[in-house]
Protein backbone atom coordinates (compact mmCIF):
# COMPACT_ATOMS: atom_id res chain seq x y z
CA UNK A 1 0.00 0.00 0.00
CA UNK A 2 0.85 3.54 -0.82
CA UNK A 3 -0.36 6.95 -1.07
CA UNK A 4 -0.26 8.58 -4.28
CA UNK A 5 -0.46 12.47 -4.53
CA UNK A 6 -1.40 14.44 -7.97
CA UNK A 7 0.70 17.33 -6.68
CA UNK A 8 0.01 19.96 -8.57
CA UNK A 9 -2.57 21.90 -7.11
CA UNK A 10 -2.22 19.83 -3.64
CA UNK A 11 -2.16 22.51 -1.11
CA UNK A 12 0.91 21.86 1.58
CA UNK A 13 -1.30 20.72 4.03
CA UNK A 14 -2.38 17.76 2.88
CA UNK A 15 1.07 16.95 1.59
CA UNK A 16 1.85 17.41 5.23
CA UNK A 17 -1.00 15.27 6.92
CA UNK A 18 -0.08 12.53 3.80
CA UNK A 19 3.62 12.17 5.10
CA UNK A 20 2.62 12.56 8.98
CA UNK A 21 -0.22 9.98 8.47
CA UNK A 22 2.02 7.97 6.32
CA UNK A 23 4.97 7.18 8.64
CA UNK A 24 2.37 6.03 11.71
CA UNK A 25 1.09 3.42 9.01
CA UNK A 26 4.82 2.65 7.72
CA UNK A 27 3.92 3.43 4.07
CA UNK A 28 5.55 5.41 1.20
CA UNK A 29 4.63 8.77 -0.31
CA UNK A 30 4.81 9.40 -3.76
CA UNK A 31 4.24 12.77 -5.81
CA UNK A 32 3.60 13.36 -9.27
CA UNK A 33 3.68 16.74 -10.20
CA UNK A 34 4.22 18.43 -14.06
CA UNK A 35 7.22 20.73 -12.02
CA UNK A 36 9.20 20.89 -9.04
CA UNK A 37 7.33 22.58 -6.76
CA UNK A 38 9.92 22.23 -3.92
CA UNK A 39 8.24 19.11 -2.77
CA UNK A 40 9.46 16.93 0.19
CA UNK A 41 8.30 12.89 -0.33
CA UNK A 42 9.13 9.34 0.13
CA UNK A 43 9.46 9.55 -3.90
CA UNK A 44 8.65 12.77 -6.12
CA UNK A 45 8.09 12.36 -9.69
CA UNK A 46 8.76 15.38 -12.02
CA UNK A 47 6.78 15.15 -15.30
CA UNK A 48 6.83 17.41 -18.05
CA UNK A 49 3.77 19.87 -19.02
CA UNK A 50 2.21 17.61 -22.09
CA UNK A 51 -1.77 17.08 -21.13
CA UNK A 52 -2.15 14.85 -18.99
CA UNK A 53 1.24 13.44 -18.69
CA UNK A 54 0.90 13.68 -14.60
CA UNK A 55 -1.96 11.57 -14.54
CA UNK A 56 -1.02 9.20 -17.01
CA UNK A 57 2.01 8.62 -13.93
CA UNK A 58 0.04 8.52 -11.39
CA UNK A 59 -2.12 5.82 -13.10
CA UNK A 60 1.09 3.76 -13.76
CA UNK A 61 2.11 4.15 -10.29
CA UNK A 62 -1.04 3.00 -8.67
CA UNK A 63 -2.07 -0.35 -7.86
CA UNK A 64 -5.07 -2.00 -5.68
CA UNK A 65 -4.93 -1.08 -2.39
CA UNK A 66 -3.66 2.15 -2.80
CA UNK A 67 -4.75 5.36 -1.83
CA UNK A 68 -4.95 8.36 -4.02
CA UNK A 69 -5.11 12.05 -3.57
CA UNK A 70 -6.69 14.20 -6.35
CA UNK A 71 -8.89 16.60 -7.64
CA UNK A 72 -9.41 15.26 -10.82
CA UNK A 73 -12.60 13.80 -11.06
CA UNK A 74 -11.20 12.12 -14.40
CA UNK A 75 -8.58 10.84 -12.69
CA UNK A 76 -10.64 9.43 -9.47
CA UNK A 77 -12.53 7.34 -12.01
CA UNK A 78 -9.73 5.89 -13.62
CA UNK A 79 -8.36 5.05 -10.30
CA UNK A 80 -11.50 3.66 -8.84
CA UNK A 81 -11.50 1.19 -11.50
CA UNK A 82 -8.21 -0.17 -10.75
CA UNK A 83 -9.44 -0.84 -7.33
CA UNK A 84 -7.49 2.56 -5.67
CA UNK A 85 -9.05 4.37 -3.09
CA UNK A 86 -9.25 7.99 -4.07
CA UNK A 87 -9.87 11.20 -1.75
CA UNK A 88 -10.03 14.74 -2.83
CA UNK A 89 -7.59 17.15 -1.28
CA UNK A 90 -10.95 18.48 0.94
CA UNK A 91 -11.65 14.91 2.65
CA UNK A 92 -14.02 14.02 0.10
CA UNK A 93 -14.08 10.72 -0.91
CA UNK A 94 -14.88 9.41 -4.66
CA UNK A 95 -17.10 5.90 -4.82
CA UNK A 96 -17.93 4.63 -7.86
CA UNK A 97 -21.70 5.40 -6.90
CA UNK A 98 -21.22 9.55 -6.70
CA UNK A 99 -18.49 9.43 -9.72
CA UNK A 100 -20.86 9.11 -12.84
CA UNK A 101 -22.84 11.97 -11.13
CA UNK A 102 -19.44 14.47 -10.72
CA UNK A 103 -18.39 13.42 -14.02
CA UNK A 104 -21.86 14.57 -16.03
CA UNK A 105 -21.52 17.45 -13.42
CA UNK A 106 -17.90 18.64 -14.93
CA UNK A 107 -18.64 17.78 -18.50
CA UNK A 108 -22.04 20.18 -17.89
CA UNK A 109 -20.11 22.69 -16.30
CA UNK A 110 -17.18 22.36 -19.28
CA UNK A 111 -20.00 22.90 -21.88
CA UNK A 112 -21.32 26.21 -19.91
CA UNK A 113 -17.82 28.10 -19.96
CA UNK A 114 -17.16 26.93 -23.56
CA UNK A 115 -20.43 28.55 -24.04
CA UNK A 116 -19.03 31.36 -22.45
CA UNK A 117 -20.64 30.92 -19.12
CA UNK A 118 -18.82 31.78 -15.92
CA UNK A 119 -18.30 29.30 -13.02
CA UNK A 120 -17.00 29.67 -9.42
CA UNK A 121 -13.68 28.24 -8.53
CA UNK A 122 -12.62 26.94 -5.22
CA UNK A 123 -13.63 27.75 -2.06
CA UNK A 124 -11.18 29.64 0.24
CA UNK A 125 -9.30 26.67 2.08
CA UNK A 126 -9.77 26.43 5.98
CA UNK A 127 -8.61 24.61 9.10
CA UNK A 128 -11.99 22.41 8.70
CA UNK A 129 -10.43 21.22 5.35
CA UNK A 130 -7.59 20.07 6.76
CA UNK A 131 -8.98 18.41 9.88
CA UNK A 132 -11.86 16.36 6.91
CA UNK A 133 -9.01 15.19 4.82
CA UNK A 134 -7.07 13.95 7.87
CA UNK A 135 -10.07 12.23 8.78
CA UNK A 136 -11.12 10.69 5.47
CA UNK A 137 -7.14 9.76 5.10
CA UNK A 138 -7.43 7.39 8.25
CA UNK A 139 -10.68 5.79 7.68
CA UNK A 140 -9.53 5.03 4.16
CA UNK A 141 -6.33 3.42 5.62
CA UNK A 142 -7.95 1.40 8.85
CA UNK A 143 -10.37 0.02 5.88
CA UNK A 144 -7.69 -1.15 3.61
CA UNK A 145 -5.22 -1.99 6.61
CA UNK A 146 -8.32 -4.31 7.84
CA UNK A 147 -9.14 -6.67 5.22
Amino acid sequence: MKIIVDADACPRAVLQICLRVARDYSVEVWTVASFNHNIESDHHVVVGNASQEADIRVMNLAQLGDVAVTQDWGLAAMLLGKGVKCTTPSGREFDSNSIEFLLEEREAKAKFRRGGGRTKGPKKRKLEDDQQFEACLLDMLNRISDH
